[in-house]
C-alpha cells in the first residue's frame, strides 16, 4: 500500500514520528513536507502549497491508496484544492497537538481561526488518531465549548462523530542501546529536564524544585536541555546562573546519540510541564532506564499506567518531596524494580509495535 504524507511542520516530535513510522512499516510513502518554524504560517499556506506539490506528483505519475495529515493542515481546504483524485482517498489526521487548548502565553486576543482549523481538519477526517486518550478528551470537551460560542450553527453532532471515527496510537520511541547508569555505583543523585524551552513545559517550577533541594541539602547532578527557539523563557539563564556548578549538560544537544546517553546517565527524569499530549520524553527516559518523576496531571497518569510511584502532586514542594523519596530507594532491590516497571511502560511505545498497530489500521481503511 502507497500512503501520500502531509506534514505541515516536519520537525520535532511530527518529524520523529512519520520518520518513525516509515523506517518500520510494511507500507511505501511519499512525503510533502515543510520546515518546522512560523508554525502560525504554516497553518494558513500549507493547503494551498502542499496542493500545488501534489500536483506535481500526480503529473508524474504517482498513485496513492491513502492520505495521511497531521493537524497542522487544513485538510478541507488542502482537499478542495488538490487534485481530483485525492478527495477519492481515504484519509487519516493524527493530532499531536491541538489549538484549542494549548496554552496561550500571548497577553492579546487569542486568534481562534487556528483551532477552527482543528476542527474542521477533524471533521473532514475518516479517521482522526490521537496520541493519548487524555488529549481526545479534552479536545472533544473543548470543541463542545468553542461550538457553544457560535451564534447559531453550531454542528455539535460532529463532537460525537469525532470520537467515533477516533483512536489512539501513542508516539513510538526507539530502544535504547545505550548502557545505563549503575545508580549502586554512584552517590550522587543525577536528574534530567528535557523539554521544549517554552512556557508551556514550566520551566518556572523546575528553577523552585532545585532551590528546593539545595535547601534541603540534597546532593545532585543537573541536565537540563531540550530544543530552544527565538524566544527562550528568562528562567533557563537563572537556572545556568545559579546552579552552574550542578550542572552537566545545558541546552540543546547536538545529536540524538548526545540526547540518550543524557537520559541513559540519568537516576530520574523528571517533568514540571503544565500541559503535554504526550511526553516523549519522560517515555524515552523510561526507555533508557531512568525512573520518571511527572504531575499527576495532563497525559502522564495515561502513559506512566497511573502508577503512584511516579507521579507527584503537581506542585515544587511535592516533587522535590518524590525526588528525596526516591533518592533513598536507590541502590536497592526496590529501585531496581521501578527501574524495570518504567522500561516496561516504554517497551509499548517501542516503534516495532506501534507501527504495526499502525499498518494494520491504516490498511482496514482501504
Amino acid at each position: 500500500m502507497r500512503i501520500l504524507v502531509i506534514e505541515s511542520y516536519y520537525g520535532g516530535s511530527h518529524k520523529a514520528f512519520i520518520d518513525g513510522w516509515i523506517k518500520h512499516s510494511e507500507h511505501q510513502f511519499d512525503l510533502v513536507t515543510f520546515p518546522p518554524y512560523k508554525w502560525k504560517w504554516r497553518m494558513r499556506h500549507t493547503a494551498v502549497s502542499a496542493a500545488k506539490e501534489v500536483e506535481k506528483l500526480v503529473a508524474e505519475g504517482k498513485e496513492w491508496d491513502l492520505l495521511f495529515v497531521s493537524d497542522m493542515l487544513g485538510l478541507a481546504e488542502f482537499i478542495g484544492l488538490a487534485p481530483a483524485v485525492i478527495a477519492t482517498l481515504p484519509r487519516i489526521a493524527y493530532f499531536h497537538e491541538n489549538q484549542l487548548t494549548y496554552p496561550d502565553n500571548s497577553k492579546g486576543y487569542r486568534d481562534m481561526h487556528y483551532p477552527f482549523i482543528n476542527f474542521t481538519t477533524a471533521v473532514s477526517a475518516d479517521q482522526v488518531w490521537f496520541n493519548t486518550a487524555w488529549h481526545r478528551e479534552e479536545f472533544l470537551g473543548a470543541v463542545g465549548k468553542f461550538l457553544r460560542r457560535m451564534p447559531d450553527y453550531r454542528h455539535l453532532e460532529e463532537i460525537q462523530n469525532i470520537r467515533e471515527k477516533s483512536a489512539i496510537f501513542g508516539q513510538g520511541i526507539y530502544e535504547s542501546k545505550t548502557p545505563v547508569k549503575n545508580a549502586m555505583n554512584s552517590d550522587t543523585l543525577k536528574l534530567t529536564w528535557a523539554a521544549r524551552w517554552e512556557h508551556d513545559k514550566n520551566p518556572e517550577d523546575l528553577y523552585k524544585v532545585l532551590v528546593l533541594l539545595r535547601k534541603k541539602g540534597v546532593a545532585f547532578r543537573l541536565n537540563v536541555i531540550g530544543e530552544s527557539f527565538n524566544r527562550v523563557p528568562e528562567i533557563f539563564e537563572e537556572i545556568k546562573n545559579e546552579f552552574s556548578e550542578y550542572i552537566d549538560r545545558f541546552g540543546y544537544q547536538p545529536t540524538r546519540e548526545d540526547y540518550i546517553q543524557a537520559l541513559a546517565e540519568s537516576d530520574m527524569v523528571i517533568s514540571t510541564a503544565i500541559h503535554e499530549f504526550f511526553g516523549v520524553s519522560v517515555i524515552e527516559g523510561c526507555a533508557c532506564g531512568a525512573v520518571p518523576v511527572a504531575p499527576e496531571r495532563l497525559a502522564y497518569p495515561e502513559v506512566l499506567c497511573g502508577r503512584e510511584e511516579f507521579l507527584y502532586d503537581n506542585t515544587p514542594k511535592a516533587l522535590c518531596a518524590k525526588i528525596m523519596q526516591l533518592d533513598l530507594l536507590r541502590g536497592t532491590q526496590m529501585w531496581e524494580e521501578l527501574r524495570s516497571v518504567a522500561q516496561s511502560i516504554a517497551r509499548e511505545y517501542y516503534w516495532e509495535k506501534i507501527s504495526s498497530k499502525m499498518d494494520e489500521a491504516a490498511q482496514g481503511m482501504v
